[in-house]
């Protein structure tokens, strides 16, 4: 059975942007754009509860389209509840709408899941037989890039689409998060196999940003495990808002995670018997 948690900011009262459906066979998380729009958190969860459980989307065409087909109602509607308030806050929606990442996960076969993403939600598959981390995203320095969005007005960028299947087996992993904490995750697995990710960590150590700080203070960690240290504590806090929250804020202090809202998803859970390393 998938299982999913969610933390909103602890620094604020907005209500938590993020959304997420799970089941069986599909996890699905949105990360509503707070910094852009309106009504982001209403648009993350309409984003998530029509989309289809059964028919994974494998194409952009197929995404473009079921945006097509679902948006006006939500636009519509929300329409209606910008003009509560006073020209401004309608002129904003006229402007810019409501708009979100998406990421996506169905088990299509007993070890093929297929994925897609929208934005830097991301999806994962970690196996720990074989140390290896696939991921939806590019790399760790673009999360300081703008986002793709889906927009509930305006048409989406072929650019910000991935899609891909991930091949499993008792040692697998397959799980899906909001950026933050996905961003916290592949700094970490860089980490692990420093020598193969040097380059890349050299040019972020280089840059006067918050990444080289988060990074810095990560590397300054004694007796890191990436399959004991990420993934397993991940799995222990999935079914746990206040323990999922207390971790959250632990990291935070730490300096290894931004504040945000936090989401994690997880439809596949490593069955093996014993750590394989």
């Amino acid at each position: 059975m998938s299982k999913g948690v969610s933390y909103k900011k602890f620094t604020d009262n907005i209500p938590n942007e993020d959304s997420y459906k799970i089941g069986d066979n599909y996890i699905f998380i949105s990360d509503g754009a707070g910094g852009w729009g309106l009504f982001a958190n209403e648009w993350s969860k309409y984003l998530v509860e029509h989309l289809d459980e059964n028919n994974p989307i494998s194409s952009f065409n197929e995404l473009d389209n079921w945006i097509e087909e679902i948006w006006e109602p939500f636009y519509d509607e929300h329409e209606q509840k910008s003009k509560e308030y006073d020209g401004i806050f309608q002129s904003k929606f006229y402007a810019e709408g409501s708009c979100a990442t998406l990421a996506a996960v169905w088990k299509i076969e007993e070890n093929k899941y297929k994925w897609m993403s929208y934005g830097d939600s991301v999806v994962f598959h970690y196996n720990e037989k074989t140390n290896l981390l696939e991921h939806s995203f590019t790399q760790l320095v673009d999360f300081n890039n703008p986002p793709y969005l889906i927009s509930c007005k305006d048409p989406l960028s072929k650019e910000g689409f991935n899609s891909g299947v991930f091949d499993t087996d008792e040692a697998s992993t397959v799980f899906a998060c909001s950026d933050a904490l996905s961003h916290y995750i592949i700094m970490m697995y860089m980490l692990s196999d420093f020598d193969k990710n040097k380059s890349e960590i050299d040019k972020i150590l280089t840059t006067q940003s918050n990444d080289a700080q988060m990074l810095s203070l990560a590397m300054s960690l004694d007796n890191y495990n990436f399959f004991d240290n990420i993934i397993k504590k991940l799995e222990s806090l999935s079914s746990s808002e206040i323990e999922f929250g207390e971790y959250l804020k632990c990291l935070h202090k730490q300096g290894l995670i931004d504040i945000d809202d936090f989401t994690l998803t997880i439809i596949k859970f490593n069955t093996s018997k014993c750590n394989i390393h």
